[in-house]
């Protein structure tokens, strides 16, 4: 194959940020680069998100702009979310949820080969769920740490996270430091404690479908 063609195939990538979190919306990233500038991404240093600092994730974003062909996000906010972890049927929940949206990035990069960081525990059946709302439907790969494994998702993640980082920050500018919006973390526990305290309630933006709220606020409100 000739430069010039190889330059014109495009390759995508595809990832989420902001699964587990409790607060704030889950991001699904798109991007299409052309073949020859995957290497360049190498170069660049572009890899799974969570293994780079905020601000190297920050330079990066950039240059994956200037290099792809396409970069497209989606925000899932926790109203959605929480829709479907209630009253979603066995195959139709998060996973389907996610599934939905990935689907629609996929149609907006318009790559002829797309790989998938895949959230099902059967990435083989997730693969075949995705490709089976496509029509046309490029050719899909759905694979475990494909963020780690395949830079073109490297490069998707990194924009997933940047996005959701920025939402965050402005969630936080707007109702106050809640630290990272995941259940691990403690500052975010004691936010929801004593925002429950103080207004009786939930924050409108956190996923009230989640665990979280059985396991460590049952003693602060009761549903």
């Amino acid at each position: 194959m000739n430069t010039s063609a190889n330059h014109r195939i495009l390759v995508g990538g595809v990832d989420e940020a902001g699964r587990g979190s409790v607060l704030g919306p889950l991001v699904i990233a798109g991007v299409s680069i052309p073949c020859d500038y995957l290497s360049e991404l190498q170069k660049l240093g572009v890899k799974d998100s969570k293994l780079l600092s905020a601000r190297k994730r920050s330079s990066l974003y950039e240059e994956i702009v200037r290099l792809s062909s396409s970069v497209r996000f989606v925000s899932i906010e926790p109203g959605e979310i929480d829709q479907y972890v209630w009253y979603g049927t066995r195959r139709r929940k998060l996973n389907y949820l996610e599934a939905v949206h990935m689907a629609r990035v996929i149609r907006l990069i318009e790559a002829a080969d797309v790989f998938v960081d895949a959230p099902d525990t059967n990435a083989i059946k997730f693969e075949e769920e995705l490709s089976g709302m496509l029509e046309p439907c490029p050719h899909i790969t759905a694979r475990h740490r494909a963020d780690r494994d395949y830079v073109v998702v490297s490069a998707a993640s990194i924009i997933a996270k940047v996005e959701r980082d920025r939402a965050v920050e402005r969630l936080r500018g707007d109702h106050g430091d809640f630290g990272s919006g995941y259940p691990s973390d403690p500052q975010t526990i004691s936010y929801l404690r004593d925002w429950v305290r103080k207004e009786g309630s939930r924050p409108y933006f956190s996923r009230r479908s989640w665990k979280t709220w059985e396991r460590v606020l049952t003693t602060e409100l009761e549903f």
